[in-house]
């Protein structure tokens, strides 16, 4: 789902860090208020999993790729503005040293993979807790919801700018591509990747780490 540099009209990435800055500094506040030594451990240990998780990524019609977040368990351990801000500085790192996702998308990476994965995935496994199958709930969800914006984002950029002959000067394919190839998929198979590692990881966490994940 990483955007890279180039698909993006400058009003798009322009508008999307004027969103995501004032929602970084929220959420660095509360990680600062969150951080003590039993918390930064895992917070660390599930950011460099989900860095993981989303290098393996597999590319899918419309011109972009699909892939794990691993959003959904920090979320739901923590909280989703950790989880938005852990994650962002996880695109953060792929983008400057990997090239995988862009500086100009970084913003727009963030708040689709980040904030709306995050926000997302906590609402539903706070719904749904009392379920055997939340983390699954969570982790599917997660993966559609920031599937949804990464498709309209990138659905949209035609219709912003053309060159002489007509040809998009930025993401060529319009709505009617990007919402069935991203979100399609992401709803008939990344999703349900992303569930099972989500159950699987949580049900790990909570037999290795159970003092931390008792207010869970």
């Amino acid at each position: 789902m990483h955007i890279p540099d180039g698909y993006l009209a400058p009003v798009v990435y322009g508008a999307s860090y004027a969103l995501a800055i004032p929602l970084w500094a929220i959420a660095f506040k509360k990680l600062k208020n969150s951080l003590d030594e039993e918390t930064l451990p895992l917070i660390a240990s599930l950011s460099a999993l989900s860095f993981i998780v989303m290098m393996f990524n597999i590319p899918v019609p419309g011109g972009t790729s699909g892939h794990a977040l691993g959003v959904a368990l920090i979320a739901m351990i923590f909280s989703p503005w950790i989880g938005f801000l852990s994650i962002s500085l996880v695109l953060f790192i792929q983008a400057l040293i990997f090239g995988d996702g862009g500086l100009t998308s970084f913003a727009a990476n963030s708040l689709g993979m980040g904030f709306f994965g995050a926000f997302s995935a906590y609402f539903v496994y706070q719904k749904t807790k009392h379920l055997k199958y939340a983390p699954f709930l969570a982790g599917w969800v997660s993966a559609v919801a920031s599937s949804i914006f990464i498709a309209v984002i990138l659905g949209i950029e035609p219709s912003l700018g053309v060159d002489g002959s007509g040809k998009p000067l930025y993401f060529p394919f319009g709505l009617d591509v990007t919402i069935p190839a991203i979100v399609g998929s992401h709803i008939l198979f990344f999703g349900i990747v992303e569930g099972i590692f989500t159950q699987l990881t949580f049900k790990f966490l909570l037999k290795i780490e159970p003092e931390a994940l008792k207010a869970v």
